[in-house]
């Protein structure tokens, strides 16, 4: 039989899927013991409804088997040292026991970060750019990546009742630690004002809220982090080209020349930021019918003819189905809720191009040589 000590070992390993480091170094793990013949685990957690519970419990009782797990909540010092921790870690700190840095940035906005940052952006409202989001977030962490996504569209809020979420984030002193639902861990306005009531805020305010959903998030060092850009060329586009200055921007546009004039303005007004432009996503392609034939609703070529003007690629064409626009109302994304379906297949296409891009390289500062 294994000791004590060597079961600790085992168990202070195992991942917590929230924040995605091991129970021992978070200060998850209590007492362990035996009772009866049974192992006996203590489990210390931030708050008594600690989401993803059953999973680690699950996952002691793989390493222990038959272990009579216990639950407790963390008294203020044991939150207090967690909170280190995390904002610790968030800058770059080894480990355990090292504190944050006052006004250290976190790393994954350093410029050597591996994090690639995506802006989701449309020159306007109505072209599915919420939905592509959600969908495409999904695909990448299905993929096996870390993925992360802010919903920045502060005055139209929607992924949290898009990604069907169960659990609101949960807020540790100054630190907001993101819900995760379908392996994406996600923060929005949405999670911290009533779905009714509306957002009225000056240029300011909305710049510090920005700011503070991506500065004081748990985010760790995700591979992606996604931004719902909300439509149009205000002041969250700003905002974000100062706080995440290597944000590769995606425009999402229709097939309609309409669409693509107005989205066109959104690309352009990227580059004035000096944002890198990466790609064009056309959203709403066709719509495929009972005989098998492609029907293009919303007509054709509007999103390659954008993609020629930017000079960017093409990335993807996402086909109208009922089942998108559904599984959004309802909380439950079509490339979950069905996995084979064309839009789902169109999504994980769209995820693999994008992932395969590798990084932008984004120089802010002009050179100049004497």
């Amino acid at each position: 039989m294994p000791s004590t000590s060597d079961i600790r070992d085992q168990l202070a390993a195992i991942l917590e899927p929230q924040l995605v480091r091991p129970l021992g170094e978070l200060g998850f793990l209590g007492a362990i013991g035996d009772r009866d013949g049974h192992p006996r685990v203590e489990l210390v957690l931030p708050i008594t409804e600690w989401p993803n519970v059953s999973m680690i419990e699950d996952a002691i009782r793989e390493v222990a088997p038959g272990a009579d797990v216990l639950r407790r909540s963390m008294n203020e010092d044991e939150r207090l040292a967690l909170r280190n921790y995390l904002r610790g870690a968030m800058q770059g700190a080894p480990g355990p026991g090292h504190h944050d840095h006052g006004d250290a940035k976190p790393r994954f906005l350093d410029k050597m970060s591996k994090t690639r940052v995506l802006g989701i952006s449309s020159g306007k409202g109505g072209v599915g750019k919420s939905s592509v989001t959600v969908n495409l977030a999904i695909a990448l962490a299905q993929a096996g990546f870390h993925v992360g996504v802010l919903d920045a569209d502060v005055y139209g809020f929607s992924l949290p009742k898009m990604l069907g979420a169960s659990n609101d984030p949960i807020i540790l002193g100054d630190t907001v630690i993101p819900t995760l639902v379908h392996g994406v861990h996600c923060i929005s306005m949405g999670y911290f004002v009533p779905d009714e009531q509306p957002v009225i805020w000056r240029g300011p305010m909305l710049h510090k809220a920005i700011e503070q959903l991506v500065t004081e998030a748990w985010w760790d060092e995700p591979d992606f982090l996604l931004i719902d850009m909300p439509p149009g060329t205000g002041d969250v586009a700003l905002t974000l080209s100062e706080v995440l200055p290597r944000i590769e921007m995606y425009v999402v546009t229709t097939p309609q020349a309409a669409a693509q004039r107005v989205a066109q303005r959104s690309a352009y007004a990227a580059r004035k930021l000096k944002l890198s432009v990466r790609g064009v996503i056309e959203n709403m392609s066709w719509f495929t019918g009972d005989d098998h034939k492609r029907y293009e609703i919303f007509g054709s070529g509007g999103g390659e003819r954008l993609a020629v003007d930017l000079g960017v690629p093409l990335l993807g064409q996402i086909p109208l189905e009922a089942l998108l626009r559904e599984g959004g109302d309802e909380g439950r994304p079509v490339i979950v809720d069905a996995p084979d379906s064309e839009v789902a297949q169109a999504f994980r296409s769209l995820a693999t191009k994008i992932a395969s891009q590798g990084p932008a390289r984004v120089y802010r500062q002009e050179l100049t040589l004497s």
